[in-house]
């Protein structure tokens, strides 16, 4: 039996955070119906058409999915969602602030209705104060959390390549909602949950945090590179690619100079003797550490590393992931059906020693409506009614 098999979640959401919330829960064997608009549904549909005529975003957030085409402007369309609910263990959704409570379906009113119902909204900024009603998008998230301000180069602040303020609050509102369910077990009550996208980035923001906090100095941007720790980041090699290292402590800067750099002397020299002054002078250790480095190709500078035991990487495209020997080894790779037919996927990164994760179709818009209205007790010209685009 999977872990949340039997367990029912109703999701009124689109883009990125909700989705990634509740495709979690159908990974491991949770029922989630998502409620979308008929015959356009979730607008992250048409970000693009990359994946054989499906955008990028939703093929990766959304399978194992049953897609309800539900107008929620019409009152049947709203007692039909209402008797989900009724028979639901999760409400999750990421509209925006207010759009749930003008539908009817505020937190406050579905707790009276259904005492055990675990409800958890998301929203870029929270249900009160002077920002609640501010447009989130991530990158504007991104910049209002900080993360703009320590990431890029010293002249030009970067976004992350990644919507990491959506997957940072859509990890919290899945983590929540396990919690709630096992909270529930207990006590027999459902939960209101709230998770805001700036409240997410800001916990993750943690070290830069208390460094500014208790710190003269705000840390700097510093391209890949570390902007506290040296050597830290990306070191040019001589067949013109770049290796990524990482010195953690002065056992290591030992080593490093001794078997990398070959050149043990260097690790007392009184410019470089300790992290904060490699820190101070990393421009003429960086000199050094090239100059060595331009004598060898890039998996040489790797392979020495390597037997000195000090952290590396290789500076990989996307496509070098996609063929990741770890990943291959681990046989990280399935397969997953969609209306395109199949596309490659990851499998989730929690591995359970006797349970296999669920892998099931990406769901066209509207795909399960019949049948899914049907068990609610609908007749076919309801279902035509509601379902029509």
């Amino acid at each position: 039996m999977l872990p949340l098999e039997g367990i029912k979640v109703v999701s009124l959401e689109q883009a990125v955070a909700a989705p990634f919330a509740t495709r979690q829960l159908a990974d491991l064997g949770a029922r989630v119906i998502k409620v979308e608009r008929p015959g356009v549904g979730d607008f992250a549909r048409n970000y693009d058409t990359t994946v054989k005529g499906m955008a990028s975003h939703f093929v990766w957030l959304n399978r194992s999915k049953e897609s309800l085409g539900l107008d929620l402007k019409q009152e049947e369309a709203k007692k039909a969602l209402h008797k989900l609910l009724a028979e639901a263990d999760v409400f999750l959704h990421n509209l925006a602030p207010g759009a749930v409570d003008r539908l009817g379906f505020s937190a406050e009113e579905l707790r009276k209705q259904y005492p055990e119902l675990i409800i958890c909204s998301i929203s870029g900024y929270g249900t009160f104060g002077p920002y609640t009603n501010k447009k989130a998008y991530d990158l504007l998230i991104q910049c209002e959390a900080g993360l703009v301000s320590i990431t890029g180069t010293e002249d030009t602040p970067s976004k992350a390549g990644i919507s990491i303020a959506d997957i940072a609050a859509g990890m919290y509102a899945y983590t929540g909602v396990l919690t709630a369910i096992i909270s529930r077990y207990k006590t027999g009550k459902g939960a209101i949950i709230e998770v805001s996208m700036l409240e997410a980035l800001a916990e993750w923001m943690g070290y830069p945090l208390y460094y500014s906090a208790y710190g003269e100095n705000e840390p700097k941007r510093t391209g890949a590179s570390h902007a506290t720790i040296y050597p830290y980041g990306p070191f040019a090699t001589g067949d013109d690619k770049m290796v990524f290292l990482g010195i953690q402590n002065e056992r290591e800067w030992v080593q490093f100079c001794e078997k990398v750099l070959e050149n043990p002397e260097l690790a007392s020299d009184e410019r470089f003797n300790s992290n904060s002054k490699r820190v101070e002078n990393k421009g003429a250790l960086r000199d050094i550490i090239e100059k060595e480095f331009q004598k060898k190709d890039s998996e040489q500078v790797i392979e020495g590393l390597e037997e000195a035991r000090i952290a590396n990487a290789h500076l990989n495209t996307l496509a070098d992931l996609i063929d990741h020997p770890q990943l291959e080894a681990r046989q990280r790779w399935s397969e997953v059906d969609s209306p395109v037919g199949k596309l490659k996927a990851l499998i989730p990164p929690t591995t359970f020693d006797e349970i296999e994760t669920v892998m099931k179709p990406i769901p066209d818009v509207g795909e399960h409506s019949e049948a899914i209205l049907k068990e609610l007790g609908l007749d076919e010209s309801a279902i035509l009614q509601l379902t029509k685009s």
